[in-house]
């Protein structure tokens, strides 16, 4: 029987290539793309779940994340160790006196065994939360007047917060921040008092005609009367009311993206660090 080879077509023909034969030759360029669909296939296993070595991979990466944070709790332990006397002392009577406390309790009911391990979960849960406040004690009050310091609460908000820093600001470094939440619009303002109430009373005016009936809030950071002190911002935020909902806070920072791209003077995404050159601060601020 005679074999049929398949005719070419007049465009190879044209480029001077053959039509294909019976045979298909395999170059090894053409299976370059293999290893990466046996990765995904060795990555997705069978029937789409994660196979061995993904999953290998992923407890790899979750060990090492947890030595990173044991090991940044430790260092701040002994940071705050060095300047806080007090740490320890008020640590170890935490730990000591919850135990007590339980040991004592289940003395009394014949359940001492019983509240024992319970009373030294609670130690040492109290202990740590005397270690986190301390700690948040001392770094409130190193960043206490410091120019962004302001920002840098604001960017380590928890929940609905959408946190634009620095929409107005002058080359003195002071600065107001515009926060959408719950509760609307608020205008947080650092700096010198004198300069920061103009430049809140243009931002205020500027976003007053985009979000309409929406509440709008200003806070001016100080220790003086009529002011929110740095460490108290967090909790002022939270207790004012909520006003609006996410859908409307969407709609909202929609409007007001259009003021955040319009540009300004940089400021420092922290606290300056004490000693910091302010001069070559304010002279790369007038250049922007």
């Amino acid at each position: 029987m005679r074999r049929l080879r398949p005719t070419s077509t007049r465009a190879e023909r044209d480029s001077g290539r053959q039509a294909p034969t019976g045979r298909v030759s395999v170059h090894p360029i053409a299976n370059r793309a293999y290893p990466a669909i046996k990765l995904d296939r060795m990555a997705a296993g069978k029937d789409g779940n994660p196979s061995k070595e993904a999953k290998a991979a992923a407890k790899a990466a979750r060990k090492q994340a947890s030595k990173d944070r044991r090991r940044q709790l430790w260092q701040a332990f002994q940071m705050q160790r060095k300047e806080d006397k007090l740490l320890l002392p008020l640590m170890i009577g935490a730990l000591v006196g919850v135990t007590v406390l339980f040991l004592v309790i289940g003395l009394i009911f014949g359940l001492q065994w019983f509240l024992l391990p319970i009373g030294l979960v609670l130690g040492v849960l109290a202990a740590f939360i005397i270690f986190g406040r301390r700690v948040q004690k001392n770094v409130y009050a190193k960043a206490e007047g410091q120019a962004g310091a302001a920002a840098w609460v604001l960017d380590n908000l928890q929940g609905k917060w959408r946190v634009t820093p620095g929409v107005a600001a002058t080359t003195q470094l002071d600065a107001v921040h515009r926060v959408v939440g719950l509760p609307g619009v608020v205008l947080v303002a650092e700096g010198s008092p004198q300069r920061v109430k103009s430049l809140l009373a243009q931002e205020k005016k500027k976003v007053s005609r985009l979000v309409g009936d929406t509440p709008i809030y200003d806070i001016v950071i100080g220790n003086e009367e009529g002011q929110v002190p740095l460490k108290e911002l967090e909790k002022h935020l939270r207790k004012l009311p909520r006003n609006i909902d996410a859908a409307r806070m969407d709609n909202i920072e929609g409007r007001l993206s259009a003021l955040a791209t319009r540009g300004g003077p940089a400021l420092p995404k922290g606290p300056l660090p004490n000693g910091a050159k302010m001069r070559g601060v304010q002279r790369s601020i007038r250049r922007r």
